[in-house]
């Protein structure tokens, strides 16, 4: 009541009626109705109405509606004596001043600019306990020496409830992963990794600006119908269908490729030179988007998290036991070393496989050839072992070796080609590439061995099956040659444009005949 008469007294101030009317106030706030528009004149907000008066009943009542930055106060009439004719123009002016939304930081960023400083307060307090108690008299550390021993069981049984506590926390943040139904520790939301999948996309446009390749480049087209063709055939998981994928590729001799968990692919031009073909280049791309489709990003970021915040137990316990400092940052250093190769690096490899399954079945639906899978994996391992750079073991490493991928992708093969005859694809030649490529090497191998010395000459710099030097331009053009290729009759036609042409593209496999033993360089080129 204050209120309300206090807003009448500055009401009256500033509005002007005839005497014979008592003033009605009624407070206009836009309640799901449309109100017109206030007028706005130098910053002030002037709200005009006119109005035709009758008899009222006395007394209305207060009608507040919601408007966030306008009122609007009309005058009714109180008595039945007929008032005057015409417009009564009752103007007010009022302005309230709203402050701007303030878009909150993602939860998962948050942690990032948290991390150190929480090993940072771990520890001084560490350093802190281990010199209090290096302060302490002799017999007063006796007697806390005495105490700690009396009441040994409340301290475990603290400990225990401790522990049932944060064993209870992690249970309430299981989830199910999509696709494949693994039970997973997931601390970050969907929602929130998003946020942070905006922001680290900003930050890699803003970093690869001047090395993007314009979409009229024949590379940027061969990936974007590809991603697009994977899209359309999988349109029936949720996971893909409610992301929008976008093609970004960077000119960079890295071999490498990844797709953030909003759907924004970023292919470097150096993974375009090792791939060999469409299909190949498809499985590339069925893994990563197979990682952002389970969410795998979240997922690890949460494991990381969990770990970080019960290594600051360790953490402060090594700087409060060691007696130096240096004897302390040797202690923390070991720990974090045995943290990421027992539990970090594994469950990296274990991520890496999931995807590796779930990307070859995804291209499998896209009608690839996923015998060209394992394929691949066998050109990355003789790279590496031409190259002569040092190759980290698996189990110091946070993906699994050449050698492991490929066989497990071997293992898989019968399925996907299962899957992709239900997917009603078009049949493969009979000549299985993995075994071309077996015997192209063999026969590349031999004749090297052959030449003596200078065979040994050019096995340090050979022509791999499928050059990389002339690929973009052989794979681009490729594509977009058999583009023109009318589709296959047994590939359903569920879309137009360049998923159809991919389609028309995959459809489209000439079968390679097996090398015979006196004809090793042809069929190493053909493979």
């Amino acid at each position: 009541m204050v209120l309300l008469c206090v807003n009448l007294l500055r009401i009256s101030r500033f509005c002007s009626v005839p005497a014979l009317f008592t003033r009605n106030l009624q407070v206009c706030k836009q309640a799901g109705r449309p109100a017109k528009k206030p007028h706005s004149v130098s910053s002030q907000i002037s709200c005009h109405r006119t109005t035709n008066f009758r008899a009222s009943p006395p007394g209305p009542p207060l009608l507040p509606c919601s408007n966030a930055r306008t009122a609007c106060f009309q005058i009714s009439p109180k008595t039945t004596s007929p008032p005057r004719s015409g417009p009564v123009l009752a103007k007010c002016g009022h302005t309230f001043h709203t402050s701007a939304p303030v878009r909150a930081l993602p939860a998962p960023f948050i942690w990032l600019v948290l991390k150190p400083l929480q090993k940072l307060a771990a520890i001084i307090l560490g350093r802190s306990l281990r010199k209090w108690w290096v302060a302490l008299p002799d017999n007063r550390r006796e007697l806390m020496r005495k105490w700690a021993w009396q009441r040994r069981w409340h301290l475990a049984a603290g400990a225990g409830v401790a522990m049932v506590i944060v064993a209870l926390l992690l249970l309430t943040h299981l989830d199910e992963s999509p696709l494949t139904g693994r039970t997973r520790l997931l601390v970050f939301s969907k929602e929130n990794y998003m946020e942070l999948a905006a922001l680290t996309t900003e930050a890699y446009m803003e970093e690869f600006a001047e090395l993007l390749l314009p979409v009229t480049d024949a590379r940027h087209q061969v990936v974007e119908r590809v991603v697009q063709h994977l899209a359309q055939r999988n349109k029936d998981i949720p996971e893909v269908s409610d992301v929008t994928w976008s093609v970004h590729v960077v000119q960079s001799p890295n071999v490498n490729a990844f797709v953030l968990p909003n759907g924004q692919v970023f292919m470097f031009t150096g993974m375009l030179d090792a791939v060999a073909d469409v299909h190949q280049l498809t499985i590339i791309l069925g893994h990563e988007m197979a990682h952002a489709i389970l969410g795998h990003s979240a997922e690890q970021a949460s494991l990381s998290h969990v770990m970080d915040l019960l290594s600051l137990i360790l953490l402060t316990a090594i700087w409060a036991v060691c007696p130096r400092d240096s004897l302390a940052l040797l202690g923390q250093w070991v720990q974090d070393k045995l943290s990421q190769l027992m539990f970090s690096r594994p469950y990296s490899r274990k991520l890496e496989a999931e995807a590796d399954q779930v990307g070859l079945l995804l291209a499998a639906k896209a009608c690839a050839d996923v015998r060209a899978g394992p394929v691949f994996w066998q050109q990355m391992e003789i790279r590496d072992q031409l190259s002569g750079e040092l190759t980290l073991p698996e189990w110091l490493s946070t993906h699994p070796s050449h050698r492991n991928r490929l066989t497990q992708l071997d293992r898989l093969i019968p399925q996907a080609l299962e899957l992709r005859e239900s997917c009603v694809c078009p049949a493969l030649p009979a000549t299985d590439p993995r075994t071309v490529f077996s015997k192209s090497v063999h026969v590349l191998l031999k004749n090297a061995k052959d030449q003596g010395r200078g065979g040994q000459e050019g096995l340090r710099q050979p022509h791999l099956p499928h050059s990389p030097a002339s690929l973009p331009a052989r794979l681009s053009g490729a594509l977009l040659a058999q583009t023109a290729l009318p589709p296959s009759p047994n590939v359903v036609q569920e879309s137009k444009g360049p998923v159809s042409l991919v389609a028309s593209e995959l459809a489209v496999t000439a079968p390679v005949p097996a090398p015979a033993e006196g004809e090793g360089a042809p069929y190493v080129a053909q493979s």
